[in-house]
C-alpha cells in the first residue's frame, strides 16, 4: 500500500523505464538544541476540542524521540494525559502555571502564553 501512495508524486513526470523506483527526498531531522536555547510557549487552547482545555507547548527544536521524551516527563509530573507531534506537545487541562515552572526548573526557557 505504501508503494501506491499516488498523492505524493503528482508533480512527477512519467517514467517509460520499467525499473524506475520513484523516491522521495527526506528532510533530515533537526538536531535537538540545548535546553537553555530553546524558546518554549506555553498557551492554552480550546479550539476543535468540544470546549475541553488543553496546554500547548510550542516551540521545540528537535527529533521526535527527544519530543516524546519531553511529553512524557512532563504528562508524569503533571499526572495528566497527553500527546507529542509535529513539534507540539498537548498536555490535558489548564496546567499552564504547573508547565512553565516544570520546564523552567528542567531548564529550558519557557514562556506562558495567553
Amino acid at each position: 500500500m505504501a508503494d501506491n501512495d499516488w498523492k505524493s508524486r503528482l508533480g512527477v513526470v512519467y517514467s517509460t523505464n520499467p525499473d524506475f523506483q520513484y523516491t522521495e527526498a527526506a528532510a533530515p531531522e533537526p538536531q535537538t538544541l540545548a535546553p537553555a536555547k530553546q524558546r518554549l510557549i506555553v498557551r492554552i487552547d480550546r479550539r476543535q476540542r468540544a470546549g475541553k482545555q488543553v496546554t500547548l507547548v510550542e516551540g521545540f527544536v528537535g527529533t521526535q524521540e527527544d519530543l516524546a521524551a519531553l511529553a512524557k516527563t512532563l504528562k508524569t509530573k503533571c499526572g495528566v494525559g497527553g500527546t507529542a507531534k509535529d513539534g507540539e506537545i498537548t498536555i490535558q487541562g489548564d496546567l499552564r502555571d504547573k508547565v512553565t515552572a516544570l520546564l523552567v526548573s528542567m531548564g529550558y526557557n519557557a514562556k506562558r502564553g495567553n
